[in-house]
């Protein structure tokens, strides 16, 4: 196999990656991310046979899964995108000027880990759930304009307790990583 070739094939299996991990990127994204034109990124993608961004987004709409038992639809902190409850889901979060410190534009760490930890709930099999524990980690900053995708993925669970493991990406880069210990509680909650 050709040098030519094993690069190719290396730009291919990243850029199949990175719209895994994040299908809202765009193909100008792509290309400042793999270092490569919009042209190449365009003909990647027909190789990989997959769609242009305004297609991904349709297809990412179309299946937007069970709604969440434990939360409604405005208590979960970014715009809930997927969701097969027991199971895995996914957010996102657009990232605006009141989100961010006012001095250097970064988004404040508690709007990450509330998206994070209400996709965690969010997932659980429950009529009501709360976070028990939780390990997070912020990997690198956020600024003003980004796009957050969260994408929580139940990896456990004894009785009750659920561990949830969430992971935040930006352009496909992980920007925060977080493992949450969720109770499912009784269903009737004192008033």
């Amino acid at each position: 196999m050709s040098r030519e070739s094993a690069g190719k094939i290396e730009r291919l299996r990243r850029l199949a990656m990175y719209l895994d991990r994040d299908p809202f990127l765009t193909d100008e994204d792509l290309a400042q991310i793999l270092k490569v034109s919009i042209q190449t990124v365009r003909l990647d993608r027909t190789v990989l046979k997959i769609p242009e961004h305004r297609q991904r987004l349709k297809n990412v709409a179309m299946g937007k899964g069970t709604p969440p038992r434990t939360l409604s639809g405005g208590e979960v902190v970014g715009e809930l995108l997927d969701l097969d409850v027991g199971h895995n889901g996914t957010s996102i979060l657009y990232v605006t000027s009141d989100m961010t410190l006012s001095k250097t534009g970064v988004l404040r760490g508690h709007y990450l880990f509330a998206q994070a930890n209400s996709l965690a709930v969010a997932v659980i099999n429950a009529e009501a759930a709360l976070t028990g524990i939780s390990r997070v980690s912020f990997k690198q900053p956020v600024y003003c304009g980004e796009k957050v995708l969260a994408k929580a993925v139940i990896k456990s669970n004894k009785g009750n307790k659920y561990m949830v493991k969430v992971s935040s990406y930006v352009k496909g880069e992980v920007v925060f990583l977080g493992k949450f210990i969720v109770f499912a509680i009784a269903e009737e909650v004192p008033q």
